[in-house]
């Protein structure tokens, strides 16, 4: 018997003939006994692989078979684009079975919302944060709109494990399963990850080992190849000849990761006479919401992005995809990847053009690690505590009042912080005003009503921190964002500046309100957002970029000419840095430098143990980044052995006692750090920056010492 066989004949009507399917794909076959029998389940598959029908269609058949009411499914998403995306799909499904289902995010209108709590969707498409605004709401009792919640389809779940959305996901389900009175079924979509097992037992939360959990990924098979190209345009400007000149008459999607490039490269593709289209998170939702739509039903265009439309947006059919320098990881390539290839007859693609020599060294070393089939493992952030804050001020709110000891049973032993931290965060948050006590009852403070109050406490429902923006408006129509020093900095003329691929003409600002009033104008405006400099890189990329200097290629990929021709000067140039089998301690006219290629977490590891046992050695003003760390130009390589193997001593074969120092002005980084102890704040962020296995690595390796005259 197939799964197909096992929905329910309604689902199965309509997947033959309204659909059109012969078959169910394997993971949707594969889904559905165990979705069926109310185990957890994570559903892996590349872009456009089925997953949300994998998931929904047992569902709903789940749904019909036992007969559900109310709201009885939540469909959890990263991004209000991809609600909005899936939402006319699933609410095609639910309709199949007399069902409706509605999407409810930020730009929601309250008219629709109050329909909601009225009428109660049978799918309800929602945001982790938007969720919390129910359970906290003044207006909807959530004892009755969640009631009759069973089943939690959480979409992208990779991307929310891997920060502290993702703990401030699971609280947010462990405070509604206390409200439901029933353990919710969780099932998670996502891409291909390197520890599947662990990220579904993460997912589970207060389920693991009581509810059954199985990982679904059967291979597809079928695919053919992908097509990866490596290019080296040396400049955004070069980049947009090459993309205008390529593949006119198709569909092309093209990835930057800053919005500064999206805009920069848009307004060049737009001088060339290409059809552009422009999407990124400082767009305002109309303005993104016609730029997907005019994609998706244009054929000779381009639409550039940041990575706002990786996690699975349906914008039609594509044919291209390109990419500014180089995605982070491998798992983002796979996801870009799996933007093409839909259509019979068509395959996976993607160019990266690099546009100076680290983009170019980056994308070869992401390239090598995709070749070996290597996809990053998904880590949840250590130490959460200020989420722990978080969820009491929240649970506060929801309750009224919450018992000092008692609270931490509603988070269902998650992880947050140990039992003693939790115990200090509310004694904090009493002592700083956060919280009021009576009789070892706790309820929202005067300190959180001044600080999070305004809007009915949506600032305390996102565990993330955003830049202060000002608002571009053009007549009453919201264009988007831009960070305020572009609107600051001294021009001669009028201030022109670059938003949605497009030029626009400032005619008047209200600084109070945060507001610039603008009209369309003509020629290359400025374009700016608040950027945290050089990403971290993580141990395997950076090694990556190592073994490339060392001569290493990636099997499979095809590389330019010019890309060619230009890692083979990098590698003689950079020849005095990497060794095969050693770190190189290397001097030369620019100083002392340990090149370690371990990333700058795992840096931080090194200079860190360094700094207790040999801090003469360190430069005292130059530190780290992904690839060395800076030494005192009197410093030996002989005295870094010594130093290291001291290290090993002190701090254990592993170095699993080595706690990065952290700057204090970093903590102001940390969204709700000033719920927290100083020391609480300053330790969590200490937990974060450290890469010990990284560290390990490199120690294992030996240290060469080398010189390079200046001639």
């Amino acid at each position: 018997m197939t799964g197909f066989d096992l929905l329910h004949p309604v689902v199965q009507h309509h997947v033959v003939n309204t659909l059109g399917w012969s078959a169910l794909r394997p993971l949707q076959d594969s889904a559905v006994e165990p979705v069926l029998a109310g185990s957890d389940a994570l559903l892996l598959a590349p872009t456009a692989g089925g997953k949300t029908e994998a998931a929904l269609f047992p569902l709903l058949s789940r749904m019909a078979n036992e007969d559900w009411r109310g709201t009885s499914v939540l469909y959890l998403a990263p991004l209000r684009a991809l609600l909005n995306s899936l939402e006319p799909r699933v609410r095609v499904y639910a309709h199949w079975l007399g069902r409706e289902a509605s999407v409810r995010h930020g730009d929601t209108s309250q008219g629709v919302r109050r329909r909601q709590a009225v009428e109660r969707p049978d799918v309800l498409l929602t945001t982790p944060e938007s969720l919390e605004s129910i359970l906290v709401s003044a207006t909807v009792d959530p004892r009755v709109v969640l009631a009759d919640v069973r089943a939690v389809i959480v979409n992208e779940v990779h991307a929310f494990a891997g920060d502290d959305r993702g703990w401030h996901l699971l609280a947010v389900l462990e405070r509604l399963t206390r409200i439901a009175g029933r353990p919710l079924q969780r099932i998670g979509l996502s891409a291909t990850v390197g520890n599947a097992r662990e990220l579904l037992t993460w997912l589970q939360g207060s389920s693991a080992g009581v509810r059954p959990g199985v990982v679904v990924a059967p291979d597809a098979g079928g695919w053919p190849a992908p097509e990866l190209e490596l290019d080296y345009v040396g400049s955004v400007d070069n980049a947009s000849v090459v993309i205008a000149s390529l593949h006119r008459g198709e569909k092309r999607l093209v990835f930057a990761d800053s919005r500064r490039v999206v805009e920069r490269l848009a307004g060049r593709l737009h001088d060339a006479g290409v059809e552009t289209f422009v999407s990124h998170s400082s767009l305002s939702a109309v303005e993104r919401r016609r730029a997907e739509a005019a994609f998706a039903e244009s054929r000779d265009c381009v639409i550039v992005l940041t990575s706002t439309l990786e996690l699975g947006i349906d914008v039609g059919d594509l044919d291209r995809v390109g990419q500014i320098g180089a995605p982070g990881t491998v798992a983002s390539l796979l996801q870009r990847l799996g933007r093409t290839g839909r259509r019979p007859g068509t395959v996976r693609n993607i160019l990266m053009l690099a546009t100076d020599d680290t983009e170019l060294l980056r994308g070869f070393g992401l390239a090598l690690l995709w070749s070996e089939g290597y996809v990053e493992p998904i880590r949840p952030t250590p130490t959460p505590q200020h989420v722990a804050a978080q969820q009491l001020l929240a649970l506060a709110l929801q309750e009224g009042r919450v018992g000092r000891r008692t609270w931490p049973e509603w988070l269902g032993g998650l992880p947050l912080a140990s039992p003693t931290a939790l115990g200090v965060i509310a004694d904090w948050l009493v002592e700083t005003g956060h919280l009021d006590v009576d009789t070892d009852m706790l309820f929202v403070g005067p300190e959180a009503e001044r600080k999070y109050g305004r809007r009915h406490f949506m600032e305390l429902m996102t565990v993330f921190t955003t830049d202060p923006q000002v608002i571009v408006l053009h007549g009453r129509d919201e264009i988007g964002v831009v960070n305020p020093m572009v609107l600051l900095s001294k021009v001669i003329g009028p201030r022109v500046i670059a938003l949605g691929g497009r030029s626009w003409k400032v005619t008047g600002m209200d600084w109070e309100r945060r507001r610039a009033y603008v009209e369309p104008a003509t020629g290359p405006g400025l374009a700016r957002w608040a950027g945290t400099g050089a990403p971290p890189r993580s141990f395997a990329l950076t090694d990556a970029m190592r073994r490339v200097l060392l001569g290493r290629d990636p099997a499979g990929a095809m590389i330019t000419k010019r890309a060619a021709a230009r890692i083979g000067e990098l590698r003689l140039h950079w020849d005095a840095r990497v060794n095969p089998t050693r770190s190189v301690v290397l001097r030369d006219s620019e100083g002392l430098r340990w090149w370690t290629w371990a990333g700058s977490r795992g840096n931080a590891v090194l200079h860190a143990a360094l700094e207790t046992v040999a801090p003469q050695l360190l430069d005292p003003i130059d530190t780290f980044d992904n690839e060395r760390i800076t030494l005192h130009p009197g410093a030996r390589a002989d005295d870094l052995s010594g130093a290291l193997r001291e290290a090993r001593i002190r701090f254990g074969s592993d170095l699993a006692e080595v706690h990065p120092r952290v700057d204090p002005r970093a903590v102001e980084g940390l969204k709700f750090a000033d719920l927290l102890p100083p020391e609480l704040a300053e330790g969590t962020l200490a937990a974060r920056i450290g890469d010990v296995d990284g560290a390990r690595k490199v120690l294992g390796r030996g240290v060469v010492e080398r010189v390079l005259s200046s001639s």
